[in-house]
């Protein structure tokens, strides 16, 4: 390695100078495996009810305390090309089912740990490959036969149906809190459920976050949570039309600059009294058009607000623009661009618009009973920020959770019952092969142990005991006999009513397998030298010394 750059040959003489070239199994293979490795092994601890929660600063220095696995890898800011795949991975889990990110990081290391064996043994990696892809593809069509019966066909509108498929997802983020959360998620859910299911749209549930109160204080709204004040002094209304003005309340002014010549004191007084005439003049026509409520998304003048309060309108101002699209579905409303007369088929309704006070901070809550209402909002109550974020989470993956089952609503045993099963089977499969992929398959089979015995783990119990007990039921034919972590034994899981929803794990699977074969794939790594710039900060924030 002395003489490299003394004079090049090669790699080198080929390459730009400054760049790294890395192969063979050694360098490259095992290198990848052990980044993965590294990755799995921080999501893993965090899996389950009992998962623990990372403290993750990131380099913005805010603070997340958070058992969610994408969030976790989102905020760590994965340099490993290799474990960035399995990053990528979680994240194509996290936008199509919106759970199970965790199991997909969890797994794929674990497969990469029995790769890692496997090839000190002297298997090639691409015998490994096609193993692995037997494997998974055997996984897929035992899975098939685990599904529980009737659970194909369920009424997405039946709230004990939804409960009993969103317990597990929003229990292994919110453990001892999972039925105060589904409850409040699925009533969310179900009221704005449109007529058709798969067309359920996860933006319709909005999270409110107030600070303050305990979980047990949580509402759901049928309607918006402004976190702003109504601006004039008209601070509720009943059964009242909206009028929407997406550019704000105030005299437009001119594109054109003008000057004018005033010459006497009463050309003065005319002047401004035109304006304030026209301003009046537009307002009023709103309120002849039948609106008592305004809602603004700029800024509100002054002398607008004057004629609003003097017409008794009810003035609200949303900046976000999101904010706004939002307030027009849910009350039908179609935002103007300009202060103008709006048609009568413009203005929206609603039933009721009140600034309340909750916690300290003054709302305005929207509601919108009746007519076929597009967003609800889950009014969220905790003592402090992260915990607060932590159970948005939670609701999220409850909502993201109701999505996926809107569409595909098959469930297999949850708390480990599917993953032993699978175990099971795919060992028996791996049997029947010849030739050098039996192993991989073999390998495969032993990674779908890493689930239960990381809950066991996770619950605290004796890991071993866990999960040989369990493949002692699975034999003799209990194929739904999964971990009760609260009371630490092995149960069936039609008592303790612990479900996964199919698409999660099928998903999660293989994400996991894909993503274990590519980075299996890489036999070389070459990088080119960073591109110059300024250089980043010696130390990001939040970092310590060592």
């Amino acid at each position: 390695m002395v003489g490299f750059n003394s004079q090049s040959y090669g790699m080198q003489s080929m390459l730009k100078e400054g760049h790294k070239h890395l192969s063979g199994l050694d360098e490259a293979v095992l290198k990848n495996i052990d980044a993965c490795k590294q990755l799995s092994t921080i999501t893993r601890t965090s899996l389950g009810p009992n998962g623990m929660n990372k403290m993750v600063i990131n380099h913005l220095d805010k603070l997340f305390v958070t058992n969610d696995a994408a969030t976790i890898v989102n905020e760590l800011e994965v340099q490993h090309p290799a474990a960035k795949l399995l990053v990528l991975a979680s994240k194509a889990q996290q936008e199509e089912i919106g759970d199970g990110a965790n199991l997909t990081i969890s797994f794929a290391g674990e497969l990469l740990h029995g790769a890692e064996e496997l090839i000190r043994m002297g298997l090639h990696p691409s015998e490994i490959i096609s193993g692995y892809t037997k494997a998974i593809n055997k996984t897929v069509e035992i899975l098939d036969e685990l599904v529980e019966e009737g659970s194909d066909n369920m009424d997405v509108r039946d709230k004990e149906q939804v409960v009993s498929r969103m317990k597990a997802a929003v229990a292994s983020k919110q453990f001892g809190q999972e039925d105060t959360i589904c409850s409040l998620v699925a009533d969310a859910c179900i009221q704005v459920c449109p007529k058709n299911p798969v067309n359920f749209n996860v933006d319709n549930v909005r999270v409110a976050k107030l600070l303050g109160g305990g979980l047990r204080n949580s509402t759901v709204v049928r309607g918006m949570v402004l976190r702003n004040d109504a601006v004039g002094s008209i601070k509720r209304m009943e059964k009242a039309k909206v009028a929407v003005f997406a550019g704000g309340i105030d005299t437009s002014a001119t594109e054109t600059k003008g000057t004018v010549l005033i010459h006497s004191a009463e050309q003065l007084e005319n002047y401004s009294k035109t304006e304030e005439a026209k301003v009046e003049e537009l307002i009023k026509a709103v309120v002849d058009s039948g609106a008592k409520v305004v809602v603004s998304g700029g800024a509100v003048g002054e002398m607008a607000l004057h004629f609003c309060e003097r017409y008794k309108l009810m003035v609200l101002k949303i900046s976000s623009k999101f904010e706004l699209r939002r307030f027009c579905r849910t009350t039908g409303s179609v935002a103007m661009l300009k202060l103008s007369q709006p048609n009568p088929d413009d203005l929206g309704y609603v039933d009721s618009i009140l600034v309340e006070e909750i916690g300290g901070a003054r709302v305005t809550v929207v509601k919108n009973e009746e007519g076929g209402n597009s967003v609800s909002t889950v009014v969220l109550r905790g003592s402090t920020d992260s915990i607060l974020d932590d159970i948005e989470r939670a609701v999220d993956d409850g909502v993201n959770t109701y999505k996926a089952m809107c569409r595909d609503s098959r469930i297999v045993p949850g708390a480990a019952a599917t993953e032993i099963e699978l175990a099971k089977r795919v060992k028996e499969f791996s049997f029947k092969e010849t030739g050098l992929d039996q192993y991989a398959i073999a390998k495969f089979a032993e990674s779908f142990e890493m689930i239960p015995r990381t809950l066991a783990e996770n619950g605290g119990l004796n890991a071993m005991e866990i999960i040989s007990s369990l493949y002692a039921e699975h034999a003799s034919g209990n194929s739904k006999v999964g971990i009760d972590l609260e009371e630490g034994v092995c149960k069936d899981v039609t008592t303790t009513h612990v479900w996964d929803l199919y698409v999660t794990k099928l998903f999660a699977l293989k994400y996991a397998a894909d993503a274990a074969c590519t980075v299996l794939r890489v036999d070389q790594i070459i990088m080119s030298k960073p591109a110059g710039g300024p250089g980043r900060r010696e130390q990001p924030a939040g970092m310590d010394e060592d």
